[in-house]
C-alpha cells in the first residue's frame, strides 16, 4: 500500500510540474503576444440589439453556405469546352453535341447523389448573398452610417458588392447552357462597344473569336480562386474596420455618440448569431430542395445561332438587361471608329456611373455639410428627407429597369405590342423616380410634422372627454421618455453659406452653397426646452469632446 501511495504521489508531482511548465509557457507567450487580454476585450465587444444590424450577417452566412456547397460542386464540375455527343441519363438530349462543362452539370443534377440539391442551394445562396449585401448597403445609406469615420469602410463594402456581382456572373455562366451563353454573348457585345479597345478586350477575354474554347476555364478560375480570394480578403478588412470603429446604434435612452450599448459578443450575441446561421442554412437547403431554379436541361446546350425564348438574367443584372432593351438605336462614326451608343451608354457608362455615385456619395455629403465630428448614432430616414428621397428614387429607377428587362414577357402575357411596352417603360424610367423623390420627401417631412405634434400634444389614449364648454376632445398623455428621446436626438445640419459675406466682391462656393440649401433647407423644427437642447447636444457630442453639461 505504501509503495502504491508513493507512486501516486510521484505521478501527481510530475503532472503538477508539467502543468506548471505549461502555465509558464502560456504566460511567457502572453507577455510577448498579449492574446488573452485582446481576446477578452474582443469577446466583450458590444453589439447593438436591433434587427437591421443582422443584414450584414445574412450576407456573411450566405457566403459561408456558398463556400461549403461550392467546394462540394468543384469535385464534379469539369470546366472544359470540348464538344462530344451527350450519352448521359437525360434521354431527351441523347446524341446532342454538348460541351464537357454542360454535360458535367447534367451529371451533377441527375447522377450524383444530392447533386441537384447542392447545385440549387448554391444558386439560391448566391441570390440571397448579393441581395443581403444590397439591402445592407441601403440600410447604411438611409441611416447615414457611411459618415465619418466610416467612409473607407463604405468604399470597402461597395467593392464587396461589385465583386459579388462579378462572382455571381462568373458562376451563372459556367454551365454553358443556352441561357448563360446568351448572357455571355450580351457581355461580349458590351465589351465590343467600348471605343478603340473593345475588339482587343474581347479577343483577350475570350481567347479569340466568340465563343472560343477558353472562356469557361477562365471564368472557372476567376469563380473559385481569384474573386473569392479578393472577397475574403476584403471581408476581413471590412470586419476589422467594424471592430476598430465600433458599431453604430439607434438613439435610445443611455445611447450616446460616445458609447456602444448592446449584448457582448460572447456568449449572448454568439448564440443568436449561430442560431441565425443554422436558420438561414436550413431555409436555403429547403429552397434548394423544393424550389426549382436554373433547369439547364430545359434550355439545352449553348449554340451561337440560337437564343432561348424569354431569356432573363438573374435579378442583380436585370437592370442592365432592361437598360439595353430601352435604349434607342444610336451609333456614330468618329475618326474611322464606329461608336455604338445604344450599347455603350446602358452597358458601360450606366454601371460605371452607378458605382462612381456609390463610391463618392459619402464625400459628396461631407462636401455639403463641411467638417463634421464622428457620427456613431444612426439617422432616422425621415430626419434626412433629401437623402432618403434620393435613395428611394434610385431604388425606383432600378425597379423600372428590372421590369423593362422582361418587356417581351410582359408584352406576350398581356397581349400588347412590343413597341408600345418599350415606349411606356422609357417614359416610366423618368417619371417614376421623379414622382418617388417628391413623394418620399413629402412623406419624410410629414412624418417629422407628426413627431412634432406628438411632442406637443402627447400620445392619444383612445378616450374622448367632454370639455367645460360642452364640446368633446380626445385625451392625450405624455410621450414615453424613450420615444421623446428617439425623436429629439437627431442631427439637423444647416445649409452652408461660406464666402457669401456682404463685404466680398466675389461670392465664393456658390454651387456648393446652392446644393447645400437644396439638401438641408427643408426640415421641421422640434419643440424643445433649452435644457432639452443642451441634453441633445451632450448626447450627440463626438468622442473626445466635452459635452456642454459636463464642461
Amino acid at each position: 500500500m505504501e509503495g502504491e501511495q508513493a507512486v501516486a504521489v510521484s505521478e501527481e508531482r510530475r503532472a503538477s510540474r508539467r502543468a506548471g511548465r505549461g502555465t509558464r509557457l502560456v504566460r511567457a507567450l502572453d507577455q510577448r503576444l498579449p492574446v488573452s487580454a485582446a481576446g477578452r476585450e474582443f469577446l466583450r465587444k458590444a453589439f447593438p440589439d436591433h434587427w437591421s444590424f443582422l443584414l450584414g450577417e445574412l450576407a456573411l452566412y450566405s457566403l459561408l453556405v456558398l463556400v461549403l456547397t461550392g467546394v462540394w460542386l468543384t469535385f464534379f464540375f469539369r470546366p472544359d469546352m470540348t464538344e462530344r455527343p451527350y450519352t448521359g441519363t437525360y434521354l431527351p438530349l441523347h446524341g446532342t453535341m454538348t460541351t464537357e462543362a454542360y454535360a458535367s452539370v447534367l451529371r451533377i443534377s441527375f447522377d450524383v447523389r444530392a447533386g441537384l440539391l447542392m447545385r440549387q442551394t448554391h444558386h439560391w445562396a448566391a441570390l440571397v448573398f448579393i441581395g443581403a449585401i444590397g439591402v445592407h448597403l441601403l440600410r447604411i445609406f438611409f441611416t447615414g452610417a457611411f459618415r465619418r469615420p466610416r467612409e473607407v469602410n463604405w468604399t470597402v463594402g461597395v467593392t464587396l458588392f461589385l465583386l459579388s456581382l462579378l462572382e455571381g456572373f462568373c458562376g451563372y455562366s459556367l454551365p454553358d447552357d443556352l441561357l448563360s451563353g446568351t448572357g455571355l454573348r450580351t457581355a461580349q457585345g458590351i465589351v465590343l462597344s467600348i471605343p478603340v479597345v473593345g475588339t482587343y478586350l474581347s479577343f483577350f477575354v475570350f481567347g479569340g473569336q466568340f465563343p472560343g474554347h477558353a472562356i469557361i476555364p477562365r471564368l472557372y478560375v476567376a469563380h473559385i480562386l481569384l474573386v473569392p480570394g479578393l472577397l475574403l480578403a476584403l471581408l476581413g478588412v471590412h470586419l476589422t474596420y467594424v471592430v476598430v470603429h465600433k458599431h453604430t446604434q439607434w438613439a435610445r435612452p443611455g445611447h450616446t455618440n460616445r458609447n456602444v450599448i448592446g449584448k457582448p459578443l460572447f456568449p449572448q450575441y454568439t448564440a443568436k448569431s449561430v442560431g441565425l446561421f443554422f436558420v438561414l442554412a436550413g431555409v436555403l437547403t429547403l429552397m434548394g430542395g423544393l424550389l426549382q431554379i436554373n433547369p439547364i436541361w430545359a434550355f439545352g446546350p449553348y449554340r451561337a445561332d440560337q437564343v432561348s425564348v424569354d431569356s432573363q438574367p438573374d435579378w442583380y443584372v436585370g437592370y442592365l438587361e432592361g437598360a439595353l432593351r430601352l435604349m434607342p438605336g444610336w451609333e456614330t462614326d468618329f475618326a474611322g471608329h464606329t461608336v455604338i451608343w445604344d450599347v455603350l451608354l446602358p452597358g458601360v457608362l450606366l454601371p460605371t456611373l452607378f458605382f462612381v455615385v456609390l463610391y463618392g456619395y459619402p464625400f459628396f455629403e461631407r462636401w455639403l455639410t463641411g467638417p463634421a465630428p464622428e457620427h456613431h448614432l444612426c439617422d432616422r430616414p425621415r430626419n434626412q428627407p433629401t437623402r432618403t428621397a434620393l435613395g428611394a428614387a434610385g431604388v425606383a429607377a432600378y425597379g423600372v429597369l428590372l421590369m423593362a428587362g422582361g418587356q417581351d414577357v410582359l408584352a406576350y402575357r398581356f397581349d400588347l405590342p412590343m413597341d408600345y411596352v418599350t415606349r411606356w417603360f422609357r417614359a416610366l424610367l423618368f417619371v417614376v423616380p421623379f414622382l418617388t423623390y417628391h413623394a418620399v420627401k413629402r412623406a419624410c417631412l410629414g412624418l417629422q410634422a407628426a413627431d412634432r405634434r406628438r411632442l406637443l400634444d402627447g400620445e392619444a389614449t383612445g378616450e374622448v372627454r367632454r370639455t367645460a364648454g360642452g364640446g368633446y376632445e380626445e385625451a392625450h398623455t405624455l410621450l414615453p421618455r424613450a420615444e421623446a428621446y428617439r425623436i429629439l436626438v437627431r442631427e439637423v445640419p444647416r445649409p452652408r453659406a461660406e464666402g457669401t459675406e456682404v463685404w466680398r466682391w466675389f461670392h465664393r462656393h456658390r454651387l456648393r452653397n446652392a446644393l447645400s440649401r437644396w439638401y438641408f433647407a427643408r426640415s421641421v423644427e422640434m419643440p424643445a426646452t433649452p435644457w432639452e437642447r443642451r441634453r441633445v447636444a451632450a448626447v450627440r457630442a463626438a468622442p473626445g469632446e466635452v459635452p456642454e453639461e459636463e464642461s
